[in-house]
């Protein structure tokens, strides 16, 4: 019997993606983790509160995607560069402030397209905080959303949500003020801000940081006891050298480990796949129908459960890569240019890194990676070709553009299955699976509400 794997090991690997998205550095949320555990530790939490808190601060991030697409047409600028950025400032400051829209509002452009940029962001701000607090708490709810969704409880969600909240009233979503906030949620916010300024500046940015905004940001309490750690303070240390999994497995209170089950990876990539989607407006069921095609073409050709399992995961997962390209090239209406065009061309490359550092997927890892392969070699990024991909990806690729050619597009109506079939069929057999095109045609071919049924089926 092969061992449990820890739901904490994949989702640490997992929230590496998050960290893409938000335009920090790879380990940010496990770093995050290591500061608010070790405050936990200082202030006594009970266990059951410690678990809650740990699995908040690896998926703080987890509704990170739905403000991409708004972040980047406000700025004109990279979405993961505009979000890095606000995490170094003081917003309470009106020349920091200043200083990070001039910054940010389409650095590179001419004198006159950044002024007409920075006369937009006006508008929105003359709307008030109405406007910012939506796109938080549409974040917040998100992320809150798949803490529930994996079964985590109430008061991992609840901090999840409420990390944005300040101790005096001026945070978002909610304005709520001292106590009101949730201690997790408190605690979540000082540790992120911490893991930021130390990464910036090591123990001294971080606490210097930490006192200023006492009382403002974050709970007094919570400041003085990061303050009385001091700087030699055996958290440093393990920020320093905080590994991943063997950090991580001596955060988790030992009582309350929990364990990634089949049903639970289920809702795992599942989840992730809503991340995935929620980055770009034009993708908003990608992921899942690319699964869903992916299962039912297996079925077809008779692929067994575990195969077919298999292809969900990676159907599901198959644009994790895509998190760390901005939404200015994901969503740009017209061509892209030569540096864009290879942008987008590493995001299989990224889904392979980051499924191969979750030993839970890496079975899947080249496959999912693998849906812009051809046959004939002309695909990206991985340089397979023939005999090289395997019937699942050859699946999956398959089932990629019979997704994205039967879904909506800003600059098309979704194609209907006549059409869908006639555009791949001129791939068929040198570019594409003449088996899996097959397959598809008749999953096309059965009424809509009887192409996709169970992973069971």
């Amino acid at each position: 019997m092969e061992p449990a794997v820890r739901l904490s090991e994949v989702v640490a690997s997992l929230s590496y993606a998050l960290d893409l998205t938000e335009g920090l550095p790879e380990g940010h949320a496990v770093r995050t983790c290591v500061v608010g555990m070790r405050l936990a530790e200082v202030l006594g939490l009970p266990e059951a509160d410690r678990s809650s808190l740990f699995y908040a601060l690896l998926l703080k991030d987890a509704g990170c995607s739905t403000n991409a697409a708004p972040v980047a047409e406000l700025f004109g600028h990279d979405d993961r560069a505009v979000k890095a950025d606000k995490k170094t400032i003081d917003e309470d400051s009106p020349r920091e402030m200043l200083a990070y829209l001039v910054r940010n509002a389409r650095p590179g452009a001419s004198p006159v397209a950044r002024a007409a940029q920075l006369v937009q962001m006006a508008r929105l701000a003359r709307r008030g905080a109405a406007s910012q607090a939506s796109l938080v708490a549409l974040r917040c709810e998100r992320g809150a959303d798949i803490a529930q969704m994996l079964g985590l409880g109430t008061a991992t969600a609840d901090a999840i949500a409420s990390m944005h909240e300040h101790w005096d009233g001026k945070g978002f979503p909610g304005g709520l003020e001292g106590e009101r906030i949730p201690l997790l949620g408190r605690i979540v916010a000082l540790a992120q801000t911490v893991e930021v300024f130390h990464a910036a500046g090591g123990p001294d940015a971080a606490i210097g940081v930490a006192e200023h905004r006492r009382g403002r940001w974050f709970d007094p309490r919570l400041v003085d006891a990061l303050v009385q750690l001091g700087p030699h303070d055996r958290l440093w240390r393990l920020l320093r050298n905080a590994d991943g999994e063997a950090v991580l497995a001596r955060l988790e209170p030992r009582d309350r480990v929990e364990v990634a089950t089949p049903d639970r990876l289920d809702r795992l990539a599942e989840a992730f796949a809503r991340v995935i989607d929620a980055k770009s407006p034009f993708t908003a069921r990608h992921s899942s129908g690319v699964a869903d095609f992916a299962v039912a073409i297996a079925a077809e050709l008779g692929l067994d459960a575990e195969q077919r399992r298999d292809l969900r995961h990676a159907g599901l997962l198959h644009d994790i890569g895509k998190l760390g390209v901005s939404n200015t090239i994901l969503d740009k209406p017209g061509k892209l240019d030569q540096a864009e065009w290879e942008a987008v061309k590493r995001h299989p490359v990224l889904t392979w890194k980051i499924l191969r550092g979750v030993s839970a997927f890496r079975p899947i890892a080249t496959m999912a990676a693998a849906h812009h392969e051809r046959l004939d070699g002309s695909g990206y990024q991985l340089g397979l070709r023939g005999d090289g991909l395997r019937l699942p990806a050859r699946i999956l690729a398959v089932a990629d553009v019979a997704e994205a050619l039967g879904a909506e597009r800003p600059y098309r109506d979704a194609l209907g299955p006549d059409e869908v079939l006639a555009i791949i069929r001129r791939d068929v057999p040198h570019r594409l699976d003449a088996r899996a095109f097959e397959a598809l045609e008749a999953v096309l071919g059965r009424p809509a509400e009887q192409r996709f049924g169970t992973l069971a089926a």
